[in-house]
């Protein structure tokens, strides 16, 4: 069975249009199993109950921000092993030192490809 069928992935964006951007490549991928979520807080929360293999989640939330998404998947036993990109408008050379510093797994600079965000992933999760 190829790895997108089995895959588990969460999207954590607050904005629709850039949840879709992301959830419509994944599926014409054959991602069968994709969650989302609006805010990091519920991400946390469902990750916690129900980890997923990986989470792309957007750097810019209210409440929780993707690097606090990050932070706080890090230091939770249960999910510490999750793999996550974090996506972002900025290349800010802090934002992805401190992002790296969290431990992510890649990062996504917005505007992207389908062909870019699925390149994104391959390099932390493999081929789908």
């Amino acid at each position: 069975m190829a790895l997108r069928e089995n895959i588990k992935i969460m999207v954590v964006d607050d904005m629709s249009t850039s949840r879709g951007l992301l959830i419509q490549p994944l599926e014409k991928l054959g991602v069968k199993n994709i969650d989302f979520r609006r805010d990091g807080k519920s991400a946390l929360t469902s990750l916690v109950n129900s980890p997923a293999h990986l989470v792309i989640s957007d750097y810019n939330m209210p409440e929780m921000d993707g690097l606090q998404l990050l932070k706080a998947l890090r230091q939770n036993k249960q999910t510490r092993r999750i793999g996550f990109i974090l996506v972002t408008g900025s290349g800010d050379a802090k934002l992805i030192s401190k992002a790296r510093e969290y431990g992510v797994n890649n990062y996504l600079k917005k505007p992207f490809t389908p062909q870019g965000l699925q390149a994104c992933i391959e390099q932390v999760v493999g081929k789908l």
